[in-house]
């Protein structure tokens, strides 16, 4: 019987390495088998050095396509016509998406069968692959980038003399039982492709942007670096209580540091967009991805319950001693504020979450007073201020700044100290 290349049966007159694409297709797909030694018009040619020519195929299955692909393969020599030829059947693997490993995980490494032909596979239709055979956990399922380094990682982990060897990494959930790195990979590597966006606004509002910023790399960098530019902003207030003086920042460094923990362990890494932070004149807010998990309220998670989204990545926080333990972290930032006219708000939706930490130094101001918001704004940098502070800062002539701070004086917004052209004004 004459044979015909269908959408399982693939015809070769002579063996060549993109066999290679054929066998990851037929064990992306439904299985099929391959015929070398026999034209694409079904005339069988033969071979005359078919030993050879098997030898080669085994060596390219298993040397060139991940995962291990030969315990679905089967290599024989048939006869046909009284001609040798070689019939190698593959069957349809069971951890799906293979790849050639030169490439990776991608279109240009992934094929699937499609009609008569083997096609690359589209990024959406190879996560689709991933998320059948390993499951629904992001941080478990292969990463679709494979060339990982880990710079920033490693160096966290020597800091806590933490052991960083090819065991260890299985045991962290960063490379799977056959040495592929899983999505938990992805996110310590320098490569993650997740990013934390950062903005200063002026005022309470979005109108005015101060400055803004991305922060990239692996997640130990992008916390150093959110960590960072927060205390960068932090402004400290001194406070005096008859000759003792005491330093307090705008925002408690240890809430600050709970809310950016929960942010980058607890967030949902299958949502692509980045982790938020927006730094106002009264407020900081940390929006992540994903909200509480499917199950947990806000007021369970207010009482302390916990259910970590991404578990290997809880439990090596943990192991590193960023966290002490699960489902501390909002009663950490409650603490922070306890006694304190303003408090944290929390907030659960569909798909995010947000913590709001209010500036403990903020002055709430009525509809009225917010005119003089940009003066106020002036102590964020500086501890004092005078008349030509203001003058330049909002646009207007003498007259009229020494106007505004007199309201300002009455209203009790600011105190006045020193007189003459040494006169200064402070916050209240």
């Amino acid at each position: 019987m004459k044979l015909y290349e269908s959408e399982n049966v693939e015809l070769k007159e002579i063996y060549t390495p993109d066999l290679k694409k054929e066998v990851v297709a037929f064990a992306n797909t439904n299985g099929g088998t391959i015929y070398i030694g026999i034209q694409d018009n079904g005339h069988i040619m033969g071979l005359d050095n078919a030993d050879f020519v098997m030898q080669q195929i085994s060596n390219a299955i298993r040397d060139n396509i991940r995962p291990e692909i030969s315990m679905f393969t089967n290599i024989e020599l048939v006869q046909k016509e009284d001609k040798n030829i070689i019939k190698l059947t593959v069957q349809q693997g069971t951890k799906k998406p293979y790849y050639l490993s030169d490439k990776g995980l991608k279109p240009s490494g992934v094929y699937v069968r499609s009609g008569t032909t083997s096609a690359p596979a589209s990024e959406d239709a190879i996560r689709m692959m991933i998320k059948m055979t390993d499951g629904d956990s992001f941080e478990n399922n292969r990463s679709l980038i494979q060339d990982l380094t880990f710079t920033s990682f490693s160096k966290e982990m020597n800091l806590r003399q933490l052991e960083i060897s090819q065991v260890q990494m299985r045991n962290l959930g960063i490379l799977s039982g056959d040495d592929i790195y899983t999505n938990m990979g992805l996110l310590v590597s320098d490569q993650c492709k997740h990013s934390i966006k950062f903005a200063v606004f002026q005022g309470t509002d979005k109108l005015v942007f101060k400055d803004r910023k991305e922060l990239t790399g692996s997640i130990f960098e992008q916390l150093t670096d959110a960590f960072k530019t927060i205390d960068f902003y932090n402004s400290t207030k001194a406070t005096f209580h008859d000759l003792l003086r005491t330093d307090e920042r705008d925002y408690p460094e240890d809430a600050v540091r709970e809310a950016l923990l929960n942010a980058i362990v607890h967030r949902d890494y299958a949502f692509s967009g980045s982790t938020i932070i927006n730094l106002y004149s009264d407020r900081l807010e940390i929006i992540s991805l994903g909200g509480l998990v499917s199950g947990m309220s806000l007021e369970a998670a207010m009482l302390g319950a916990s259910q970590p989204r991404n578990e290997k990545l809880a439990s090596l926080f943990y192991r590193m001693k960023l966290i002490e333990a699960y489902g501390t972290g909002i009663s950490k930032i409650i603490s922070c504020y306890k006694g304190l006219a303003v408090q944290p708000k929390f907030e659960n939706v569909e798909g995010a979450f947000r913590v709001i930490l209010p500036n403990t130094h903020a002055q709430v101001l009525s509809v009225e007073d917010e005119k003089y918001l940009p003066i106020l704004q002036l102590f964020d940098k500086q501890t004092e201020i005078t008349r030509s502070d203001v003058e330049e800062a909002i646009g207007i002539g003498s007259t009229h700044a020494v106007n505004t701070l007199k309201e300002m004086l009455s209203k009790g917004l600011i105190k006045k100290i020193g007189g003459g052209r040494l006169t200064r004004y402070v916050m209240k």
